[in-house]
């Protein structure tokens, strides 16, 4: 079973690094979104891996919609909405690919968590 404790640890040190919390959750993104997408990319000798992947995947997404449903969360509600969307989708098609994994699969994963990297990336340096 993968445990958290490495994964929290990473992210407890990246925030000692100076990092803001936007540029800490782009990093998050883009990490999950690599390692998924070197699965895809050596999907015959990295496809043992996709559990694991999918599950730090999962655990972003969980923490980042438990964010948006909590009261002082400063985004607007319909944005709120709309990522409490998003991680319905991404926890829908993680089930699928542990069901039935293939490497294209992966695509509107890696696709997701890039896009969100960049909008926070963007938004970080208004």
């Amino acid at each position: 079973m993968y445990q958290t404790q490495g994964y929290t640890q990473n992210y407890a040190a990246a925030q000692k690094e100076g990092l803001t919390q936007k540029e800490l959750e782009s990093r998050a993104f883009i990490n999950t979104a690599s390692m998924l997408n070197r699965i895809k990319e050596h999907w015959e000798t990295e496809k043992k891996e996709l559990p694991e992947a999918l599950e730090k995947n999962r655990m972003l997404w969980s923490i980042i919609a438990s964010a948006m449903k909590e009261d002082d969360c400063p985004q607007p509600q319909a944005i709120r909405n709309n990522i409490i969307q998003l991680a319905a989708f991404v926890f829908k098609r993680t089930l699928d690919l542990l069901g039935e994994p293939k490497p294209e699969g992966l695509d509107a994963l890696i696709n997701i968590n890039m896009n969100i990297a960049r909008g926070l990336n963007g938004s970080a340096a208004d």
